[in-house]
């Protein structure tokens, strides 16, 4: 069972590896940084297609990355 946790962790954290690069950046340098999180904010960006589908993946994959490495933790323990 543990080997098989230890696997699926793997494939959680390589997805999700893959899924983040796959996105494309917001903006460059400090000021899109600035100027990118009041946008993501106030919500004056809508995501379509492709880029909305690679968000909702990412934050799949990290809840269940999340989850798994704690679960994998829990069995390491005892």
């Amino acid at each position: 069972m543990e080997i098989l946790l230890k696997i699926v962790l793997a494939i959680f954290s390589v997805g999700l590896i893959a899924v983040v690069l796959l996105q494309k950046g917001k903006s460059a340098g400090l000021s899109g940084a600035i100027t990118g999180g009041a946008e993501h904010l106030f919500g004056k960006q809508k995501a379509r297609g492709l880029d909305l589908f690679l968000q909702r993946l990412t934050v799949v994959l990290a809840v269940g990355f999340f989850i798994l490495a704690l679960v994998v933790s829990y069995f390491v323990k005892q």
